[in-house]
């Protein structure tokens, strides 16, 4: 409905907006903040579903731009990489208790298909320890990988097929916003926590033990240690503790000097081969030092076949894929955007969700099980001067050509070689500089983050990171709950206003009261909003009162105010009818169009009349003084 603006003063009071036209702004601030469709406004038919595609499938963007000399790059950036794939995937499957086969498998189709429908240039595809284990945990419940491997194997494919339905879903229907709830704190945390336990697993593999509790917490694992001291080997201790230095070496003097990355990235694989070497000439399966085992030729077989929905499992099933899932989105997007930042370019967090679903659908469908971005890959894949998506191409063929020629060689690796991959890469993932900033900044930060750090690790991973999640939201129900509230002063020598309890020099206007609110106001803080707005106007009457001077004006500034609902419009009117009890006038300072449409239609305005209304807190503040004088002139005259 259009309707010519009444405004009184500046302050504009035209007729609310349609449902229609209110829904329709609401749905694009909520699901489209981005405005990605901006493009499409001014093409043509054709060329609308062109940038359609183009948008949907990033490659028919970047490809036709694509050159010659950016190839020369990503294909060294895909070498790199794939030097930390391979161990990499052979280890994190290890962890996950699935044949190491598929740990490969993992880094060949998953990786093409992002290169296809993935956002980011610079991340780069595989498998990753925390959301491996997590897996092994819940999966595990229900089926014993070693009892009947098989029906695990089932339950992995199947746990990966609905993660990628459920972030596709996420995608399309722009919900990354759930993914927003696991805070920097949690995933900080959590990840920590899961370090933690993979480091302590890994004990098995640097101990040579057989017999090994399935348990993740912390006193399981030690308990299981200690009671089969019987089979500690000193060989696999001594060859595990000589890689893990030679690991931890490399890593150092990458962070001493960047330029030298490509030696951490390579020292894995240096690992594995002189592993296999060793393995293999020394007879080291003789000496309780296990290896590997068979690793056959050949590209991914399907898998699709293997998929079960049987309700007898399906609830465990659901969970492994809705937590891993979740947490591998928060993690892939988080690492795409901040690489991208250094070059300050973006990702769109959407695509990134749409891409990961697709990679694990058809994951699932080739004997893969979960992927997506892990740091210490896309890392390699950074500094290695990868320029765009196809790097993951490249590094699929490469994949390929290892598992069409060179996966039986992979057959000797050590076992503590892989533990030793692994607990080297997670000592990185424990951030001690970050827990101690969160406990120097903020406190209840760093409550969420050891919340989920010890819960992972005393608890279980699924509760540790359940643990953290509630905490945070806890937090923000709080934010929600107990809105900011404060006593505005003007600054001198300025028409500027500003909290006096931050700034006390700002100058108080005797018998007006400036309070602004800090957040909506509806159900949740309504209550709270009034009896603080009450407070502080009882507060500065018991001073004025000690002066000798009256509060006749408590204006509420409310740019901060996005929405406001039927309970805070009542809190409104509760507010105003106290004060008018006591002859105090309540104003309200630059409501919000969808505010100033909810006042109108309530009629709150005409309760407290437009004239108290107004756009600026200078323009309140000169009305009121005016209003001011005009009644003790009409006092003194009578």
């Amino acid at each position: 409905m259009n309707s010519t603006a009444k405004t009184s003063g500046s302050v504009s009071f035209a007729a609310p907006r349609s449902f229609g036209t209110a829904f329709k702004s609401d749905l694009k601030e909520t699901f489209f903040p981005d405005d990605p469709f901006k493009a499409f406004a001014n093409e043509k038919p054709l060329g609308k579903v062109r940038k359609g595609f183009q948008y949907f499938v990033p490659i028919l963007g970047w490809l036709p731009k694509y050159s010659l000399k950016t190839f020369q790059y990503d294909v060294l950036a895909a070498l790199t990489i794939t030097s930390l794939a391979i161990p990499q995937g052979i280890s994190y499957a290890k962890l996950c208790q699935i044949p190491p086969i598929i740990g490969l498998y993992s880094s060949f189709v998953p990786p093409l298909i992002y290169a296809i429908f993935g956002d980011s240039k610079y991340l780069a595809v595989g498998t990753v320890a925390a959301c491996s284990l997590l897996i092994a945990e819940i999966i595990g419940e229900v089926a014993d990988p070693k009892a009947d491997p098989t029906l695990y194997l089932r339950l992995v494919f199947t746990a990966t097929f609905i993660t990628g339905i459920i972030q596709t879903a996420l995608g399309i229907l722009r919900l990354g916003i759930l993914v927003d709830f696991l805070s920097h704190s949690t995933i900080t945390g959590f990840m920590g926590g899961t370090a933690i336990i993979i480091c302590l697993q890994q004990l098995k593999g640097f101990l040579g033990l057989k017999n090994f509790t399935t348990k993740t917490d912390v006193v399981n694992v030690l308990k299981s240690v200690f009671q089969h001291r019987n089979e500690w080997r000193w060989e696999s201790v001594v060859l595990g503790i000589t890689f893990l230095l030679l690991l931890q070496f490399t890593r150092w003097l990458r962070n001493r000097k960047p330029k030298l990355f490509w030696v951490s990235a390579m020292t894995p694989l240096v690992v594995v081969v002189v592993g296999c070497l060793i393995a293999y000439f020394a007879h080291a399966k003789d000496h309780g030092i296990p290896i590997v085992g068979d690793l056959k030729k050949g590209i991914n077989p399907s898998s699709i076949q293997y998929l079960t929905f049987d309700k007898k499992y399906f609830p465990a099933v659901v969970k492994a894929a809705a937590i891993t899932g979740l947490i591998a989105l928060a993690e892939g997007i988080a690492i795409g955007r901040s690489f991208a930042i250094m070059r300050n370019e973006q990702v769109d967090g959407n695509k990134e969700m749409i891409a990961f679903g697709f990679m694990n659908i058809i994951g699932s469908f080739t004997s893969c099980y979960l992927t997506t971005g892990p740091f210490s890959k896309t890392a390699v894949n950074y500094n290695a001067g990868a320029r765009s998506q196809m790097t993951n191409a490249v590094m699929a063929l490469f994949m390929m050509f290892v598992l069409l020629f060179l996966a039986p060689l992979f057959s000797y690796t050590p076992l503590v070689a892989l533990s030793a991959i692994i607990m080297s890469a997670m000592l990185g993932l424990i951030k001690y500089n970050e827990v101690y900033e969160l406990f120097k900044v903020d406190k209840f930060d760093f409550v969420i983050c050891m919340a989920a750090v010890l819960g992972v690790a005393f608890i279980s991973m699924d509760i540790g990171l359940g643990i953290s999640i509630v905490l945070g939201l806890v937090r923000a129900l709080l934010y929600v709950a107990r809105p900011g509230t404060c006593k505005l002063g003007k600054i001198p020598d300025s028409v500027i206003y500003r909290d006096i309890e931050q700034y006390p020099e700002a100058a108080r206007n005797s018998g007006v009261l400036v309070l602004q609110i800090g957040s909506p106001v509806y159900f949740a803080n309504g209550n709270y909003i009034r009896e603080r707005i009450l407070r502080w106007v009882w507060d500065e009457q018991e001073q004025l009162d000690a002066s000798g001077g009256q509060l006749e004006h408590v204006l509420l500034e409310l740019s901060g105010v996005i929405t406001i609902d039927m309970t805070g419009i009542e809190t409104l009117a509760e507010v105003h009818k106290t004060l008018a009890a006591r002859g105090i006038k309540l104003g309200i300072i630059n409501p919000r169009i969808k505010v100033m449409e909810k006042i109108q239609t309530s009629h709150f305005v005409d309760k407290i009349g437009k004239e108290n209304i107004y756009l600026s807190i200078e323009d309140a503040i000169v009305n009121c003084k005016f209003s001011i004088r005009k009644s003790s002139e009409a006092e003194g005259s009578s």
